[in-house]
């Protein structure tokens, strides 16, 4: 376990390294999420958020997660499982979840995808670049919302 957890720490790290995004624009935190979408993002769309959850090079969610992707194998089970997503958390919290995940868990090894400030060993030409655009945490957002059944 310890070496699965290792190995997943360091390709985040080396996918954080490696892909740059768009500067983070603000974000007003509410409680537990962020409930206005992202600025200048629109509606999320589904179709997207799945395709790029599903694409191990544009978001890595599968390394830890699971979901109900079936024609992607070799999915992760150190995070929760993404079924069921809808039906625990609202958009607003899905989204802050997703923007910078150590607001509930400092010590979490799941990446802050949209955050910029107050992250630890970012190389220099990637500081103030966030690993996905705020239209693509939209997309996310909406297809983790149409999963509302718990994995039986």
């Amino acid at each position: 376990m310890a070496a699965r957890i290792v190995g997943a720490v360091a390709a985040v790290a080396l996918f954080v390294i490696a892909r740059p995004a768009m500067a983070d624009p603000a974000y007003a935190i509410a409680g537990d999420g962020i409930a206005a979408p992202l600025a200048g993002a629109v509606a999320g769309d589904a179709a997207r958020g799945r395709a790029l959850v599903a694409n191990r090079q544009a978001s890595l969610c599968l390394l830890c997660h699971t979901g109900p992707i079936p024609e992607e194998r070799f999915q992760g089970d150190l995070a929760p499982d993404l079924q069921g997503a809808g039906g625990r958390w609202s958009a607003a919290q899905l989204r802050l979840r997703i923007v910078d995940a150590r607001h509930f868990n400092p010590v979490t090894i799941m990446p802050s995808y949209y955050k910029t400030d107050g992250l630890n060993r970012v190389a220099p030409a990637f500081q103030g670049k966030t690993i996905l655009t705020a239209q693509q945490i939209e997309d996310v957002v909406a297809w983790l919302l149409t999963l509302k059944e718990q994995t039986p």
